[in-house]
């Protein structure tokens, strides 16, 4: 299938920043957009919206860190639309600190929310697209993963592993399955302009407020991945502010 419309296409971190601009942007496509994430209100409130506006959209409350979840949200996607196209990976955490703050908790948070949530989408999707035929992955990254600061080693560990998994999964999936990465810079989301009130944390918000890509720019490389034709794979798409070093 070449293009967007009439895809069926689920998102996880729908709720807000990547997530619903992806929503937003897919469905006025012409996708059928699936939409996961852990507010039902917001979920309920973006699909309402779509549906307004003329577009095709559902939405189910997942935790990417519950297999269970993931699997439910793919078996939505079948239920109401006979078929799943695109699974978009974007649910995502940020609460960057030094590693002598020994914040293990939120170690354990990126690990199982980057990590465990992509594997879980695999273990979902992977059998549904052998089934069909066809089927593409599509995962949001991060430049943190290719250039390593201070205060984000355990977040770009998280990232650096995304793109191993989905590099290892390309090389694996065979001619009738495409995976795509999409590695954002610097992006205006809600876990990037509130991450805490730490002195690391404040000032790289700082930074994030003035130089930010919005994050329809990241759903537009996203839908570019897309709506290429079916023997076409967009491998990785780095996009960020032309300010970021």
């Amino acid at each position: 299938m070449t293009g967007i419309d009439g895809k069926v296409v689920a998102i996880t971190g729908a709720s807000s920043g990547i997530g619903r601009a992806a929503a937003y942007l897919l469905a006025e496509r012409g996708a059928h957009v699936v939409l996961g994430a852990r507010g039902p209100e917001r979920l309920e409130q973006i699909a309402e919206d779509i549906r307004v506006r003329g577009g095709s959209a559902s939405w189910r409350v997942t935790d990417v860190t519950r297999r269970e979840d993931l699997s439910a949200l793919v078996e939505t996607a079948r239920e109401e639309f006979g078929r799943l196209d695109v699974l978009v990976s974007n649910a995502g955490v940020m609460p960057i600190s030094p590693l002598d703050d020994l914040r293990v908790d939120d170690w354990d948070l990126m690990v199982d929310v980057h990590v465990k949530g992509l594997l879980h989408g695999i273990a979902a999707a992977l059998p549904v697209f052998r089934e069909q035929g066809s089927g593409h992955f599509v995962t949001t990254a991060s430049t943190a993963g290719l250039k390593i600061v201070p205060t984000m080693a355990v977040y770009a560990g998280t990232k650096v592993a995304v793109r191993a998994i989905c590099e290892g999964l390309r090389q694996e999936a065979g001619p009738d399955l495409r995976v795509t990465v999409v590695t954002p810079g610097l992006t205006a989301t809600e876990h990037t302009l509130g991450m805490g009130e730490d002195e690391a944390r404040a000032r790289f918000g700082a930074t994030v407020a003035e130089v930010a890509l919005p994050a329809e720019a990241v759903a537009g490389a996203m839908a570019y991945a897309i709506e290429q034709p079916a023997t076409v794979d967009v491998g990785e798409v780095v996009v960020r502010p032309t300010a970021q070093a």
